[in-house]
């Protein structure tokens, strides 16, 4: 992929340092005094203007949610901590994930001062408290989603889904939405700068993006899943295949 010249990197770099500072002073003074409704609307401004600072376009495919989109879990596959910002630079979504993403520098404190839900992998009864917390926002019209994978992959394959939380969608007989995510290089390839997996620090994966010229994550939103009359494991399962399927097909129409 094509580099980015250094005095534009470097640019790039200040933009993103003022936008972070901007960030936490909104996220310790602002969001914890304005409603659900004020709070998505600042959220998806700053992932927005995040995105731009990282040059970062988001491609979007099949019908997009829109204002009227509620009581819906989204679940797609992991590569980076960008897709966070991806899906939240669309629509505000209240995330699920895993405890240790709350430990990371800067970041970590703005997706908590967003409603991230995190939950302790290490204690098996946590996953109950989810559920219900995600229930709840789910039956009061709030949007969710969460990485069933439960850790991220390099872009290139699928790891299975976990369904312990999708159990709060069949409680609530909310709607399930497959995404699909990749990041593509020009020539279609996956991009593997863009995953943050493997044993890549944040720090190591924001210069990496930083460095790449014209960087671009497609999200796929694919055919939405009604949960009511379903168990949990059919519907994670069937999200599976439509997210699998969409995500192969990605990878097979690569320019030579």
């Amino acid at each position: 992929m094509q580099q980015t010249p250094t005095l534009i990197r470097y640019f790039r770099i200040a933009r993103v340092i003022v936008h972070t500072l901007l960030g936490l002073a909104i996220a310790a003074a602002v969001l914890p005094l304005v409603s659900v409704y004020r709070r998505g609307r600042i959220i998806r401004w700053w992932c927005q203007s995040l995105l731009k600072c990282f040059s970062i376009q988001v491609r979007v495919f099949g019908v997009r949610p829109d204002s009227t989109t509620h009581s819906t879990m989204f679940v797609a596959n992991h590569i980076s901590w960008t897709d966070i910002h991806a899906l939240n630079s669309l629509i505000p979504v209240r995330f699920i994930a895993k405890l240790e993403i709350r430990t990371w520098p800067v970041f970590g404190y703005l997706v908590t001062k967003s409603g991230t839900l995190f939950i302790n992998r290490t204690i098996r009864r946590d996953a109950a408290r989810i559920v219900e917390i995600t229930s709840e926002s789910l039956r009061n019209l709030e949007n969710v989603c969460f990485f069933p994978e439960g850790t991220t992959t390099d872009g290139t394959h699928m790891l299975p889904f976990k369904s312990s939380i999708v159990q709060a969608a069949v409680d609530a007989q909310a709607t399930l939405w497959p995404i699909a995510i990749y990041y593509p290089q020009p020539n279609g390839q996956p991009s593997l700068t863009m995953a943050y997996a493997g044993e890549t620090s944040m720090i190591e994966s924001m210069d990496q993006i930083l460095r790449l010229k014209n960087p671009v994550v497609e999200l796929h939103f694919l055919t939405p899943i009604p949960c009511v009359g379903h168990t949990r494991q059919h519907v994670t399962q069937l999200a599976y295949q439509i997210i699998s399927a969409a995500f192969n097909q990605r990878l097979s129409h690569q320019q030579p």
